[in-house]
């Protein structure tokens, strides 16, 4: 506590006394930093080709038709297995109960598990 008055008071004293004036005096001349390495030369000398830029066609660079869309015909066999349904019995037949039931707590709930099954099939 005493040192804290203490130190109060010179702070005070000293914040009176006249500050010393700092002169900023600028050069109107920049730096100039001189390179002091040279980079390597090539190893190579390199010539350069001449093109021939005369084979340039627009009409093949940016053609105005564009690509027509084509239906792909689906198999016969994927049509077949994606119209088929799975009911809970031939989803139970695939896998065993168990295996549906816990399906069908997991996914909550039984149609969850028979897409499971689906897809099961799908992969087979």
């Amino acid at each position: 506590m005493k040192y804290s008055i203490i130190t109060i008071a010179i702070l005070m004293l000293l914040g009176g006394c006249d500050q010393p004036t700092v002169e900023n005096k600028v050069k109107n001349t920049p730096h100039v930093v001189k390179q002091t390495y040279l980079p390597p030369p090539p190893k190579k000398k390199i010539k350069l080709k001449e093109v021939d830029d005369t084979n340039f066609d627009t009409a093949y660079m940016y053609p105005k038709d564009k690509k027509k869309n084509e239906k792909i015909e689906i198999a016969e066999q994927m049509a077949s297995t994606t119209s088929n349904t799975m009911d809970k019995e031939e989803c139970i037949a695939m896998i065993t109960q168990e295996k549906f039931e816990k399906y069908a707590a997991m996914f909550g709930s039984e149609a969850a598990s028979i897409k499971r099954c689906k897809m099961l099939k799908a992969t087979r």
